[in-house]
């Protein structure tokens, strides 16, 4: 017998949490410990497909599992962003589940068992948030994406590692409990509701000032979404593995933040209430100053991870002005961007592990003449940039395209500026890496360097070769972010 679309979501949810038994199972046999992985990874890409083809036939999927008061319940449900989201994870999970094969096993890293064990529950809490039907849902599964990823930031278990830990830890858990869930609390006594409707949740005749303050307190409380003054959380989250940084950190934990704020700003919100809002204008200036700061951040870091992770701060950066626009351009965009970003900047950090792993280099000034020794990855490393920076043939092109229109649009052309120039400092601090690789002498002398192992190599060309299908092929992408903006009330010119 089949499964039914709503069986599927459930599954989708708990499959990678169940998963953990049989990885804990096999810890002492690798080769099946992480056959489960790969195989619950394919289960989940093949439950979410199946979703996403229902709602692309127009079905209402959604699932309660239990009320807690009158009106909360724990629910899911799925709208075109959502599976958006969910298949963009699935999909990178099982990637990065092979690239972690080769990474771990090359650098023999203890306690692997408990980073397979750890990383599935991470993917079941992002399942979790992509298909929530209320904002109750979502900060629950918010909350243990949190709490789950944490174990896999310290896995090296060293001083600076438990360091980098603390960060991660305080940041998220305290932006989430004085702002995030303060904004929920009061949106549930406004409004009466937590759940996510087209056009916002919002009367009319509320008060401007109070829902001015309730957005701020959600955009400060999402901390996941590396808006400066929070943002430090991810930097310090470099001490992981590098497909801890890839996965969690280029895709399901940053793009849960930029994710939450999205769909916060249209579904619960509502962009015309936005529009008119006072505290939208400052939040718009506040994520294009996280832009380029970031940006300018980067820059002067000669560590590989760390400029990629400033890289990253800025980039969420282009989410949020996209939400805030309060147009159909920007948050076409803004839907755009978290997908074309996942496949450039987990390229990127796959790229700087398998530098680590082959060279035992994790500095920009120390990677001269290593594209002839490692022409492939460092082939890559220039076409995800590309994709960062926003020019043909990747797919970043288009995003950005929508976001430029949509700051056109609405007349941002102080947000516009910010866009062109963050693209023009995104050229400045990653293309030289490459370029200093191809066209620089190899300070290495005559130390032979090979690529990285197989399974990373096979990993870090799919996510390539995606970053130039998205430019040929952006159209899966753009309906789904269109229909976010075509489902009734949710339009706004």
């Amino acid at each position: 017998m089949s499964l039914s679309l709503e069986a599927m979501l459930e599954l989708s949810i708990i499959l990678p949490v169940l998963a953990t038994l049989g990885i804990v199972a096999t810890g002492n046999k690798p080769n099946l410990r992480e056959g489960v992985t790969i195989i619950t990874s394919l289960v989940l890409l093949y439950f979410v497909i199946n979703i996403y083809h229902g709602v692309k036939q127009g079905k209402n999927i959604s699932v309660q599992w239990w009320e807690i008061l009158p009106g909360l319940q724990l629910s899911f449900n799925i709208e075109p962003l959502g599976i958006m989201f969910a298949l963009i994870a699935s999909f990178l999970w099982l990637i990065t589940t092979v690239y972690a094969i080769g990474y771990m096993r090359s650098r023999k890293e203890q306690k692997q068992t408990r980073f397979y064990a750890y990383f599935a529950v991470a993917i079941g809490s992002v399942m979790g948030i992509a298909f929530a039907g209320n904002l109750f849902t979502l900060f629950i599964f918010y909350e243990i994406l949190t709490l789950s990823t944490y174990p896999l930031v310290t896995h090296a278990g060293t001083e600076n590692a438990k360091n980098g830990g603390r960060v991660y830890l305080g940041i998220l858990l305290s932006t989430s409990i004085v702002f995030f869930l303060l904004a929920i609390i009061s949106t549930w006594f406004v409004t009466g509701t937590l759940n996510f409707k087209p056009g916002g949740i919002f009367n009319s005749n509320t008060d401007t000032i109070v829902t001015s303050v309730i957005l701020v307190l959600f955009i400060f409380g999402i901390g996941k979404a590396a808006i400066m003054p929070f943002h430090r959380w991810l930097p310090a989250a470099m001490v992981a593995p590098t497909p801890v940084s890839a996965l969690l950190h280029a895709v399901a934990v940053v793009k849960a933040g930029v994710f939450t704020i999205l769909k916060v700003c249209v579904l619960i919100f509502g962009l015309d209430l936005l529009s008119v809002l006072p505290s939208t204008q400052f939040l718009l200036y506040l994520a294009g100053a996280s832009v380029l700061l970031a940006s300018l951040v980067a820059m002067r870091q000669d560590n590989l991870k760390a400029r990629l992770a400033y890289s990253t701060v800025s980039q969420l950066g282009y989410v949020t002005i996209g939400a805030l626009l309060t147009t159909s351009s920007g948050v076409i965009g803004s839907s755009m961007h978290i997908g074309m970003h996942a496949f450039g900047k987990i390229t990127l950090f796959f790229c700087a592990g398998a530098i680590m792993v082959a060279a035992q280099k994790s500095k920009v000034s120390e990677i001269r003449g290593l594209g002839r020794q490692m022409p492939i990855t460092m082939a890559s490393f220039f076409i995800a940039s590309l994709c960062i920076i926003g020019v043909p043939p990747t797919g970043g092109t288009w995003s950005k395209w929508f976001l430029l229109m949509g700051s056109m649009e609405t007349e941002q052309w102080i947000i516009m500026s910010i866009l062109m120039i963050s693209s023009l400092l995104n050229i400045a601090y990653l293309l030289p890496i490459p370029l200093r690789a191809f066209f620089s002498a190899n300070e290495a002398g005559s130390v032979k360097v090979r690529e990285a192992p197989l399974p990373s190599l096979i990993a870090l060309s799919i996510t390539t070769v995606a970053c130039v299908i998205l430019f040929v092929y952006p159209q899966p992408l753009y309906e789904l972010a269109n229909t976010i903006l075509t489902a009734p009330g949710l339009t706004h010119e």
